[in-house]
């Protein structure tokens, strides 16, 4: 892993572009926006200090200033927006990049940069722990005489003594224990300040640097435009005083004057040509709309025509299903007129050849 100069041109070991969100401190479930876009997101080793942390600086004004520990966890809680929480800074950071790519290789840099930290604090603590030997757990000097007697084992004497002050070492201890651990935590509050205010100070300085680069682009363009001016007016001196010289020749002046009004006579004989053309142009135009709006009148005719032609086929279908009912009606009709004049024939016969049964029997 590249480390970085804990300096003015310090430069990340790892970077991406991503929106910036904060958890909400009052309900502590939905997230605020740090960022109105997508900003720089930075991981940062300090050599001097032995730290890693992530920086975001948005305008002026440090948008993320947190400093990893081995217990911090990145979690990816989407495919492209991940969020750890920050003890120090007593809130929760959320980061929504572009691609899932970029949140994978985010969490990846976090993982490495946290087992990073975590080396270097138990590096860190082993130096400390062997430049200050008062603060390890074992007893103080004075009481090494009586190290291998464990003063619980002494009941009356000087073994109660020693006891005592045993333990008011190890008490003494512990409150200079505490106090250190306040002098750190109080340290690393400021350097957290002052980082802020450092890299509060890069921007102001990089926006610095591009405004004077541009007043120094302005200062060119306004010379060269300087420069043309300059030229511009040494060519109209120069012209004028070719006009006084003239002015000096009056035949030559005359001549001048004859070819400018030829000049002004062509330049309006063909400015009223060309508006003659304009106004040919104009009534044309007046024709094509008026062809247009016969067009789109045309185009609404037809349709009224097609939906009328709608109309009436839905009419032709319904009136056919009528017809062809009716004809069905009709047939059935028919059969049974004609059943019926079949059955009127058989009936009538029988009549028939009843009363001819009687007319028999009558004359019998």
């Amino acid at each position: 892993m590249k480390s970085v100069t804990p300096s003015m041109g310090e430069q990340p070991i790892f970077s991406a572009r991503a929106h910036v969100f904060q958890i909400d401190p009052a309900t502590k479930r939905n997230w605020l926006p740090a960022s109105k876009h997508a900003v720089t997101v930075s991981f940062f080793y300090d050599a001097s200090r032995n730290v890693y942390r992530i920086i975001s600086v948005g305008g002026t004004k440090a948008i993320i200033n947190s400093t990893i520990t081995p217990n911090m966890t990145f979690t990816k809680t989407s495919q492209k927006f991940g969020q750890w929480a920050d003890s120090r800074a007593n809130t929760v950071y959320g980061l929504g990049f572009s691609t899932e790519l970029q949140l994978q290789q985010f969490a990846e840099q976090f993982k490495e940069v946290k087992e990073a930290a975590r080396l270097a604090r138990e590096k860190s603590q082993e130096r400390y722990e062997l430049a200050n030997p008062a603060l390890s757990i074992a007893a103080p000097q004075e009481l090494s005489d009586d190290r291998h007697s464990p003063p619980l084992l002494t009941v009356n004497g000087p073994g109660e003594e020693k006891l005592f002050r045993s333990k008011s070492a190890e008490m003494e201890l512990t409150v200079e224990k505490e106090k250190v651990k306040k002098m750190l935590s109080e340290g690393s509050m400021c350097e957290i300040n002052l980082e802020a205010e450092l890299f509060t100070l890069q921007d102001s300085n990089s926006k610095l640097v591009a405004a004077l680069q541009e007043a120094n682009g302005s200062v060119e363009q306004w010379k060269q435009q300087l420069d043309e001016y300059q030229e511009e007016t040494d060519r109209l001196r120069e012209q004028v005083a070719e006009l006084e010289a003239q002015l000096g020749h009056p035949a030559a002046a005359h001549a001048d004057k004859e070819e400018l009004s030829r000049s002004l006579e062509e330049l309006e004989a063909l400015l009223s040509a060309k508006d003659q053309e304009i106004h040919s142009l104009q009534s044309k135009r007046c024709d094509v709309k008026e062809l247009e709006r016969e067009r789109e009148e045309a185009i609404e005719r037809l349709q009224d025509i097609e939906r009328r032609n709608v109309e009436l086929e839905g009419q032709i279908r319904s009136t056919e299903k009528t017809l062809n009912s009716s004809r069905e009606e009709r047939e059935k009709a028919e059969v049974e007129v004609r059943s019926f004049l079949e059955a009127l024939d058989v009936k009538i016969c029988d009549l028939s050849d009843l009363r001819q049964s009687l007319a028999n029997l009558v004359d019998k």
